[in-house]
């Protein structure tokens, strides 16, 4: 562990990712247009509705380095995750929206980015394989739910507005039908908007990491913000975003990933124990 890189070890077969979190610039804060620029697409607090995962002995991991630095959750190779269609770098040079991250002159080339690789990309990589290795020794199954959220409606990136839960198994291929079936069970009983491997169906995490062949069933669940916060309108202003988190306004969204981790974890124990 680190001071940007944290590790919760439990005992459950279940590992939460926690990647678009953090708000750290690196030092690298002059480079930006300016930091709120550099830490607007943040997954805002998104720490904060999951704090219940540490209750159900899950193993937490967690960078503080804001995904404006470097993106975790992309193909270290800066291959597409999204062939075709708009999305954002393994270093961002722009925002969600196309608004431009740096200086002129300021945007990081070839040698800064293997740096930002090296120095944080892989040893978040390291840590959740060495945490789910360590889970694998003693459950025949294990979940990796990598965490996210979203603006409601960002027409760059997707049209209209997207739906409240997002669930990604990379298309059936990163978890057993099994535990897709019982999360989309879930969310269909939620009342409100979902849809399973839409436009986001799981990014590298859960590409790479979810690998049923092998135990480790991997999750995806985006949330749009107005889920769980009481979200503006267009992209917001340093007046009026982030908002603060209020733990009643969540609380509706905060029981149903509850009911889906529960759910996550019970269906992981049915396996035999190693």
């Amino acid at each position: 562990m680190s001071d940007w890189l944290t590790i919760r070890r439990g005992q459950a077969p279940l590992l939460v990712s926690l990647p678009h979190t953090g708000t750290g610039l690196a030092g690298l804060d002059d480079d930006y247009v300016s930091p709120w620029l550099a830490q607007r697409d943040t997954d805002w607090w998104i720490a904060e509705l999951y704090d219940f995962a540490e209750e159900l002995d899950a193993t937490i991991v967690h960078t503080a380095i804001s995904r404006s630095v470097i993106d975790v959750n992309r193909d270290p190779s800066g291959t597409s995750l999204y062939p075709g269609q708009t999305t954002t770098d393994l270093c961002p040079r722009e925002t969600f929206d196309g608004d431009p991250l740096y200086k002129p002159g300021r945007e990081p080339d070839a040698a800064e980015v293997a740096r930002r690789l090296e120095t944080y990309h892989a040893p978040y990589q390291a840590a959740l394989a060495s945490e789910l290795e360590r889970l694998g020794r003693h459950n025949h199954r294990v979940v990796i739910y990598d965490c996210h959220s979203i603006r409601s409606v960002l027409p760059r990136l997707f049209e209209g507005t997207l739906p409240v839960f997002n669930l990604g198994t990379n298309d059936g291929k990163a978890a057993d039908p099994e535990l897709e079936a019982k999360v989309a069970e879930i969310l269909a009983a939620t009342g409100e908007s979902y849809v399973v491997n839409g436009r986001f169906k799981g990014g590298y995490i859960t590409r790479h990491h979810g690998q049923p062949e092998h135990g480790v069933h991997g999750l995806q669940m985006e949330l749009s913000n107005r889920g769980y916060l009481r979200e503006p309108e267009g992209k917001g202003t340093p007046d009026t975003w982030p908002v603060p988190f209020d733990p009643d306004y969540a609380a509706p969204i905060r029981a149903t990933l509850k009911t889906i981790l529960q759910t996550a974890l019970d269906w992981a124990k049915t396996g035999a124990s190693a």
